[in-house]
């Protein structure tokens, strides 16, 4: 009596472009994979996780609804409910503040890669493999910009700049602080949007930005 062949690697995937989350499909199955779910967004992923029973999650990084970071944040999720999943993180963006969060708890079967910079179909097929036996694979570029990013964004503010945060700290409006520094209001904003830029926060259309801003700089 032969032995029965092994069980073919169990893939979920997370990709909000139809087009890429088809031909990845393709490409799973191609590899030998078996995708057990394929979904347009991180909260679909992780209804269904207990159904699909997966060895290794795929996911990007922006998705649906804000196109932000649910990839990342779903990610921490899905390790916080089967410890021994496998994360790749597939995507043309390097997402710093999460990413640091889920690489730093020191455990393994995490990978990260940048899409553009994916050469082949061995390339992907060789990194699902690794996470799915607790190795890390990550993209030189993306480490890069994660050390990058763990310099103090704070000390690149200007003087101006480090002033109008401290008194957006302190409660005050734009106009509150136009009328402390004697500055144009004008000059205010220019100020505020650099603040923004610097510290990598992107516009939400809220005032989620303001805040981000001042815990920020009281946790200097």
């Amino acid at each position: 009596m032969t032995d029965a062949p092994p069980r073919p690697l169990r893939v979920v995937l997370a990709e909000d472009s139809v087009l890429l989350r088809e031909g990845l499909v393709r490409l799973f199955e191609e590899a030998g994979f078996e995708t057990v779910g394929a979904y347009g967004d991180a909260d679909a992923l992780l209804a269904a996780l207990e159904a699909d029973a997966p060895d290794v999650a795929v996911l990007d990084v922006r998705m649906p609804p804000t196109f932000r970071d649910e990839g990342v944040r779903a990610a921490i999720e899905l390790r916080r409910r089967r410890a021994g999943l496998g994360i790749l993180l597939l995507s043309q963006y390097v997402e710093g503040t999460y990413a640091h969060e889920l690489l730093s708890s020191g455990e393994g079967g995490m990978g990260y890669l940048l899409k553009d910079r994916v050469a082949s179909l061995g390339e992907l097929e060789d990194a699902i493999s690794r996470v799915s036996q607790g190795g890390t694979v990550l993209d030189p570029q993306v480490v890069r910009e994660l050390l990058a990013r763990r310099a103090d964004p704070l000390a690149t503010l200007t003087p101006r700049e480090r002033e109008v945060l401290e008194l957006m700290a302190e409660g005050r409006t734009n106009a509150g602080i136009s009328a402390q520094l004697f500055i144009g209001i004008g000059a205010v904003e220019k100020n505020v949007t650099s603040i923004f830029q610097k510290l990598g926060l992107e516009d939400s259309g809220t005032d989620h930005r303001r805040v981000l801003a001042v815990l920020a700089w009281l946790q200097r």
